[in-house]
């Protein structure tokens, strides 16, 4: 299989540089597009989407497409105001968002390439959505105080109106390889369905092998998860990898043993001093069950704080599995001097993680079995 990434890196490389004991060997290697930013946003959900997207429509057609992560957003964030307005602010409206949010706005608007819509103003090369959703956000609850006693009719267009100023006017049709396509027939091209995409997570809290709404804050738009055992989880996970298939990944980055600089995750069994005590050498990790990690989430020491792209397995010289996690922080910048990836344990990957979308038919058969797909 063709590499897109430079292969003689991902085949064995050393994070001595970063001054730590690591060498990871990777051992599954999925296709993958290149490492981008998203900037100054609070958009990780449709970078990680769009990207496990484009390495899913290499999978299916061989084509390597850039599409617009902030087509996805703009698509997304109507639907997050008029959840806002329905609920009378009583409901969270900020820059988050899930992955089946971007599934949500590719059914029903269909996708486009980076070239047709990037989202950014004239002379912008960065996204900052800052000013945009503080206006939006203010508008919404100019709308919600009602004013006029009654709630008015312009406040559609007039979120549509900012979006457009902000982001872009969505492109009805465009050029792409010199084809004309619109949203939705270039979503036939790329064979994407996103009805076969499922999301399995695990939780005591919630019977196994039935699905339900997990009430996290970025859940907006009231998801559905597969609840599993932790087991089949991590052994979902590595399945769908080593059958060719990457996998969405959303999962809390907070913790102290999360460096992006160092490209490293894991969880110690000692408390850590400082970024570089524990990637200095290899450490002895705790081991994580269900019920401890089920008390980090009630107690919101795990949170979804961030969603990432894992595109393969690697190994340590002790042969210890890492799960091979693609960022959306950017690469080879002061802030992450490494390709922009991040081996993440599978100690950290069982602890911290709050959900994995798939396609379908990377799960193990006996897991589909037994929920019901």
């Amino acid at each position: 299989m063709k590499k897109i990434l430079l292969s003689a890196f991902l085949a064995c490389f050393t994070l001595a540089t970063f001054a730590q004991d690591y060498q990871f060997k990777t051992t599954v290697d999925l296709e993958a597009t290149p490492v981008i930013s998203q900037g100054r946003t609070g958009t990780c959900w449709s970078f990680s989407a769009s990207s496990f997207l484009e390495s899913e429509i290499i999978r299916l057609t061989g084509k390597q497409i850039n599409i617009s992560e902030m087509f996805n957003v703009r698509n997304t964030y109507p639907t997050k105001a008029w959840n806002y307005v329905m609920r009378q602010g009583k409901a969270q409206f900020s820059e988050g968002g899930l992955a089946h949010d971007v599934m949500n706005a590719v059914k029903a608007n269909g996708l486009v390439p980076n070239s047709a819509f990037t989202g950014l103003q004239a002379l912008q090369s960065t996204h900052n959505h800052a000013e945009m959703v503080a206006v939006l956000k203010a508008m919404l609850n100019a709308y919600i105080k009602n004013p006029g006693k009654k709630l008015s009719k312009n406040w559609k267009p007039s979120i549509e109106s900012v979006l457009d100023i902000y982001l872009g006017k969505r492109p009805e049709s465009f050029t792409f390889e010199g084809k004309t396509y619109t949203p939705q027939s270039f979503l036939e091209m790329t064979k994407i369905n996103p009805d076969d995409y499922v999301t399995i997570t695990s939780f005591t809290h919630q019977p196994y092998y039935e699905s339900f709404v997990l009430n996290i804050p970025d859940n907006f738009s009231n998801g559905s998860f597969y609840n599993v055992t932790l087991d089949e989880l991590v052994a979902a996970t590595k399945n769908a990898l080593k059958t060719g298939y990457t996998v969405e990944l959303d999962c809390d980055v907070s913790e102290a043993s999360f460096s992006a600089k160092y490209a490293v995750a894991t969880i110690p069994e000692e408390a850590i001093k400082d970024k570089k005590s524990f990637t200095a050498k290899i450490l002895k990790e705790k081991s994580i069950t269900a019920a401890y990690r089920q008390q980090e989430f009630e107690n919101y020491t795990t949170t979804d704080d961030h969603l990432m792209h894992i595109t393969g397995i690697a190994t340590d010289q002790n042969g210890n599995e890492y799960f091979r996690v693609k960022n959306s922080w950017g690469s080879n910048t002061k802030r992450v001097p490494n390709d922009g990836h991040v081996q993440m344990s599978e100690a950290f990957f069982r602890l911290k993680t709050i959900s994995v979308m798939v396609h379908k038919d990377a799960l193990p058969k006996a897991l589909r079995k037994k929920l019901g797909l």
